[in-house]
């Protein structure tokens, strides 16, 4: 079990309560390398696993021919198609399972390119990959769908969840004095943690222990037990650290159930690690979207309809709608409103949730619709977004709970110096650079989740902190830390925090930017309680030293109880304890209402979304906000462009710790600057196979590629969000930044750029430079 300790001599203890910015708990671990990650476990007697990918986007396999493979030195095992596992498909994130339905993650029918047919089983790393190169498929292939611009491609169905109307759109717009439409398209986007994919499985008897990186511990093992018609509780899952995560590593995935199932065949443990190639292959990125935005206003840019009309790529066998449409009925008023989306089955494996699924894309359409609103009217862009300001939330009507995007806009335009901005494009220019300043806003909603946390006062007056959350760098240890010392009236060097372990409390998915409200809200609620027994105990006990004071209540701060008045007496946690005779008092609470404090509650809400809590379920609409300045400097001559200052500003509402918060915002731009000029995912047409799918090709954000970056808070508590007054933050950082990076390269070349990643050929395009 890995605890990480507070204690230190850094000089951090004035900033260990809430808001403070103390420095990762987990820090010193990882830069020294005694961190343990889940494929580094050392554990005896481990075979290896080795994954088989199809060669083809669609068919079949009409026969596999393993013999070699089985008799290649050091083959343990070769699984195919036509090997019995004896599993069961599992619920889906919302707790929905089809009733006794057998679970294939080996099959014949292929429906995307890198497909998982095969898979050997091998005494070293090196002998089980010699082993599955020798094996020989054959294929029966069909005509695939590669991608949108296919002409096999179909217009998709229109998805009616998804649809959202007020107002008569279309007649408003036609009526509109100004109009704007465009279409906007984003390509598909991978995660690339520099942690790899993979797990290593154990079995004793019906015990199943699983190192594996998880978002969620509780939900995947909830999985495994599905799959493998066992009781929860004999699945463990263990993820003390993960390197990265943005949403790929919330759920047990094919090569998961292959490593198990190989090792309880084999009666030995098997670590299966997944290459980097495979990671493009083996889970779902964003989907490729494509969306056309019409917008109506009158002359002084005010808006009278919007009509948006998106879709997004999905596979042949389910569904994963990356909502093209998620932010657009939240961020303008307008009266009259149209949106739908549509999804377009192409031979691809089902994309998955990456840093603010849905929000994301949408925000490219729609801010850089304003943007070429702005224009069309010839107004500040910044100004056009406070005339159109929501006062509400234009789709639920309800109230916003916190909404200060209006002192995003004004705080980031004074930071970034926005009033000397010229509103001609090329009109800013430094030598051969041209100059663009790019304004976008982005949201991300407030999910509301419940937790569990135990909080233990040890006899030496050091306390844990237990909960099977997870950290994976955005500081759940650190926060967790503060939170307690905050209500325990503890010092920080005196808090351990054990996370991630499905068998400790049960806790919420590490997605969506929900866990940091939920958990803190139940270690705040555990330490508390724990706080108040000791109280208690100090004042009732008749081995107590405050017994005989005549004090009806007592205080704590730093680790040490007093009665509160001058000259009162004043020990410590650790002396009381001794003076109790008690090793530890232990207080486990969670956040979940009282009249769902079953076991059945339980086992739904750390296991399943099924109670989890919309933005608007409530009286209020409840969201993070954000906007975004961005300059950028463009080579007239070459094309090339550099991200050169970006400002943003935020609405998290309360900050539990302003230095991981910045962390996670810097973090979210980052990557939105990737998105913007570098990310895209390239497939062969003639075989739908993705030929970018390595680190040296597939290209993300370095060091040289990111400016100063300037991050700015301007939330206050929001108490309908979370019991701590926070909101979400992790998501809401890369919403936005590649519409204000392409509203940008507007502004300094002219051309418009509604196609990312926007590269040199598009900037030297022969378009002809704007006339506005």
């Amino acid at each position: 079990m890995t605890i990480v300790e507070s204690r230190s001599k850094r000089g951090d203890s004035a900033d260990g309560t809430i808001g403070g910015r103390l420095s990762r708990l987990d820090g010193r671990l990882k830069i020294t390398g005694s961190a343990p990650y889940a494929l580094e476990q050392p554990i005896k007697g481990v075979a290896y696993g080795v994954l088989v990918q199809s060669r083809i986007a669609a068919g079949r396999i009409v026969a596999i021919d393993s013999s070699k493979a089985e008799a290649a030195p050091g083959t343990l095992m070769v699984l195919t198609p036509d090997s019995e596992l004896h599993l069961t498909v599992a619920s889906d994130w919302y707790g929905n399972r089809p009733d006794n339905q057998p679970y294939y993650p080996l099959s014949r029918d292929i429906t995307f390119n890198g497909q998982a047919v095969a898979a050997v089983i091998g005494e070293t790393l090196e002998q089980a990959s010699e082993a599955a190169r020798l094996i020989d498929i054959t294929y029966e292939e069909a005509p695939a769908i590669v991608g949108f611009d296919d002409p096999a491609a179909k217009e998709g169905k229109r998805l009616d969840a998804l649809t959202v109307t007020w107002g008569d759109a279309r007649s408003a717009l036609a009526a509109a004095p100004v109009r704007i439409e465009a279409e906007y398209r984003t390509p598909r986007e991978f995660h690339v943690a520099i942690e790899p994919h993979g797990l290593t499985a154990e079995w004793v008897g019906d015990t199943l222990t699983i190192w594996e990186p998880s978002q969620w511990t509780h939900g995947m093992a909830r999985t495994y037990a599905e799959w493998f018609g066992l009781p929860y509780e004999n699945v463990r899952i263990i993820s003390p650290f993960i390197g990265g995560g943005f949403g790929s590593k919330a759920t047990a995935y094919a090569y998961g159930a292959i490593a198990a199932a190989a090792a309880r065949r084999l009666a030995r443990p098997v670590k299966l690690a997944v290459t980097r190639p495979q990671t493009f292959t083996a889970f779902g990125g964003r989907a490729a979207t494509r969306q056309t935005i019409a917008l109506g206003a009158n002359s002084d840019g005010v808006l009278q309809a919007l009509v948006h009309s998106g879709a997004s790529e999905t596979a042949t066998y389910a569904d994963f709608p990356e909502q093209t449409s998620a932010a657009t009925p939240l961020m303008y008023a307008v009266e009259n409103f149209s949106a739908e989306h549509r999804l377009v089955a192409v031979n691809t494996i089902v994309p998955g949730a990456l840093r603010a699924p849905g929000k994301n894309p949408s925000t490219f359409g729609l801010e850089g619709a304003m943007d070429e609103l702005a224009y069309a009217v010839g107004i500040d862009p910044v100004e056009i977004r406070l005339r159109n300001y929501a006062e509400r939330d234009p789709q639920s009507g309800k109230p916003w709970s916190t909404r200060r995007l209006r002192e995003a806009l004004s705080a980031g335009s004074v930071a970034f110096g926005w009033p000397r901005r010229s509103l001609a494009p090329r009109s800013m220019r430094n030598g051969r650079h041209l100059i663009g300043w790019g304004v976008a806003c982005g949201t991300f909603p407030v999910l509301r989740a419940s937790s569990e946390a135990l909080v233990r006062i040890l006899a030496d007056g050091s306390v844990e902190v237990v909960s099977g959350a997870i950290d994976m760098g955005q500081g759940t240890y650190t926060i967790l830390a503060q939170t307690a010392a905050d209500a325990l009236g503890v010092p920080v060097e005196m808090i351990n925090v054990r996370l991630g372990d499905s068998s400790l409390p049960g806790a919420t998915v590490a997605g969506g930017s929900m866990l940091a409200g939920a958990i803190t809200g139940a270690v705040h609620k555990a330490a508390s309680a724990a706080r108040e027994e000791l109280i208690a105990l100090a004042l009732n006990d008749g081995s107590s030293p405050f017994r005989g004071t005549g004090a009806n209540t007592l205080t704590v701060a730093e680790g040490r109880m007093a009665v509160p008045r001058d000259g009162g007496m004043s020990i410590s946690i650790r002396d009381l304890m001794s003076a109790l005779g008690r090793q530890s008092i232990e207080t486990r609470r969670n956040t979940l209402p009282d009249n769902e404090q079953g076991p059945d509650s339980h086992r739904k809400a750390w296991t399943t979304m099924g109670s989890i809590r919309g933005p608007t379920a409530g009286d209020y609409s409840m969201h993070s906000w954000c906007a975004h300045f961005v300059e950028v400097k463009v080579d007239e001559d070459f094309g090339t462009i550099r991200v050169s200052r970006v400002v943003s500003a935020f609405d998290c509402g309360r900050i539990y710790n302003p230095k991981l918060a910045e962390s996670q915002w810097r973090g979210g731009i980052i990557m939105g600057i990737g998105q913007a000029l570098l990310e895209e995912g390239l497939v062969d047409h003639r075989n739908g196979r993705l030929v970018n799918n390595n680190l040296g090709d597939y290209l993300v954000a370095t060091n040289a590629d990111i400016p100063e970056i300037e991050v700015i808070s301007v939330g206050i508590p929001d108490k309908e969000a979370s019991v701590l007054g926070g909101k979400g933050v992790g998501e809401v950082g890369i919403v936005g930044v590649a519409p204000a990076i392409a509203n940008a390269v507007f502004h300094a070349t002219g051309k418009r750029m509604r196609d990312l990643p926007i590269t040199m050929d598009k900037v030297l395009g022969s378009s002809p430079p704007s006339k506005d």
